[in-house]
Order: structure tokens, then sequence, then C-alpha cells
């Protein structure tokens, strides 16, 4: 059966089509737009206009894949900044005319079920258990498991939330990072009365910011999907080049060959997350997959009747 999954977040909407018969999983195409549609969400509470504008034209041009591609199933997923915004109908109803499908507004804990098995289908099981991290633009999900779900939660510390709410200068000034800091701490210490993040065997980290971070730790001089995916990143490594994103200015960020456009002014508050992340759950070391909720989205709705 081919498929097709739409993932929308805060920062960038994805594209999968793909062909699930079974357990045998083919990716036909792929594609992604950085398109900030959670703009100002954190502070205004609604999206702005030209945020739904952009969204909605990357929407037009996934419809013309999909229909082009010739998918049986279509499945649109929105996460955080959807779930925050008072506004979100005329998204929603702006989707429905261009694509013919009604987004699904899923909760923290269904965006964590997916994120876990598209990252873990693929993994052994002596790696188990497993924690995924998915670093989003507005949240972040902390799951936990073997082969399913044993603990999940969602907080509210993404890259696009966390630079627009503590990121006033650039280069981050000391006092803003710290700032940063504390609060994604406080969000860690919520996300571990609810996840043992040390439990694990495994830490894997899922989404743009954790494969560029990877990017940059492999000394990339292109984004490498292919070399990123289940690359081992040290700890070490991890806070290293953390600190190097912060301490650089939005232009020598923009010169790095791997980095996206879109991830320039976001990836210093994402790979703090990351940071701290690693630091709390005391591992040595993450494991960077390309594999995330969009491939757990078309997986399943490809095992759906």
């Amino acid at each position: 059966m081919r498929v097709a999954a739409i993932d929308c977040g805060t920062n960038s909407i994805r594209l999968l089509i793909a062909d699930v018969d079974g357990n045998n999983f083919r990716e036909v195409s792929r594609d992604m737009e950085i398109v900030r549609l959670g703009q100002g969400v954190d502070k205004t509470g609604h999206f702005n206009p030209d945020a739904i504008s952009r969204t909605l034209k990357a929407v037009e041009k996934f419809a013309y894949e999909i229909a082009k591609r010739g998918a049986n199933k279509i499945r649109f997923c929105a996460t955080s900044a959807t779930r925050d915004a008072t506004n979100r109908e005329l998204f929603i109803d702006g989707v429905r005319e261009r694509l013919g499908v009604t987004p699904e507004v899923i909760s923290g804990d269904e965006e964590a079920r997916l994120s876990f098995l598209g990252a873990t289908k693929e993994l052994p099981d002596y790696l188990a258990p497993f924690l995924v991290i998915d670093i989003g633009g507005g949240s972040t999900e902390f799951v936990l498991g073997l082969r399913s779900v044993d603990a999940a939660k969602s907080v509210n510390i993404g890259c696009v939330r966390m630079s627009e709410r503590h990121f006033a200068n650039d280069p981050a000034t000391k006092e803003e990072i710290e700032a940063a800091r504390k609060d994604i701490q406080n969000a860690i210490h919520e996300a571990a009365k609810i996840v043992d993040i040390r439990r694990a065997k495994s830490l894997i980290a899922v989404a743009g910011t954790a494969t560029t971070v990877a990017a940059a730790a492999l000394e990339l001089t292109t984004y490498d999907r292919y070399a990123i995916h289940l690359s081992r990143i040290s700890a070490e490594k991890t806070h290293q080049v953390s600190e190097m994103f912060l301490r650089m200015t939005r232009d020598e960020r923009a010169a790095l060959g791997f980095m996206h456009p879109g991830r320039v002014d976001v990836i210093g508050a994402g790979s703090l997350v990351l940071s701290e992340i690693v630091k709390a759950t005391g591992a040595d070391e993450f494991i960077a997959s390309e594999s995330d909720i969009l491939d757990g989205m078309a997986w399943n709705l490809g095992q759906s009747n």
C-alpha cells in the first residue's frame, strides 16, 4: 500500500510517501519545507497570518507530489504549535481545502508514540530499553520503552520556543543562555517525574536539531542524511557542538555547509536542549536517527485497515 504522511510542526512541515507491505517499508519520496508555523505562538497564543500562508503554500506543493505519486492513504498530523494556537481552525480549514483531508491535532502522547515507533522500528532488541528524544520547534518529547511506549512526557522546550523566549541578541549573551538553561533544566525535571530518563540503555535523538548537531560532530561539509543516520555522537562532542553554535553569530552558522537556512536562528537553543538532556540522562552518547514521527505515521498508516 502506498501511503503519504505529513508532519506539521512548529518549525517545519515534512512529507513522506512510502510503500508499506506487511513488515516491508520502502521510501518513495521525502520532502521538507521550513515554514515556521509557530512564529510568535509562545507569546501571542495564535498563528501569524504570514506563517499560515507559508505553510499552506507548502501544503499545495505536497498535494501535487502526493497526486503525482498516487498514494492510497494520507495522514496529516499537526503538533505543538497547532495545539497552542487559538485560531487553529483557519489553518485546519486551509489544509482541508488543499489536500482533501482534515489535519489531526494530535496530543503529546500520540506524538510520542509515533516518534518512538519511527525511531526504533529498525533497531535491534539488544539496544533496548530506548529513550527517544524528539526536539521539535515548540516541544520536546521524552519517550521510554522496549518495543512499545512504557512512559512518555511532552514539555514545552522546543528550539523555536526557547529562541523566541530567551535569545534577543546575536550571539546570545551569557545571561540569556543561563536563563534558557534553567528553563530547560526545569522542564527536564518535570519530564523525569513521569519518565525514568536514566533507565534507558540507548538514547535516541530524532528530528532536525539532533541531526544537525550530529552533522557538526561528524564534521560534514554538506548535509548527508545517510552518514548521519544511526551515527553515535559522544556526550563530550554534543556539549562542544552546542557551545560552538551558541558562540557563533548568525552569519557564521549560516556559512556552515550542512546547516539548513531555516535552522540557522534556532540551532543554538535546540543544541542547548539536547546538551542538557544528555547531561541529565547520564548517557555517554546519543544515537542520531533520521527515522522519526514521520516514519512512524507512515508505518502506522500502512498497518491500519
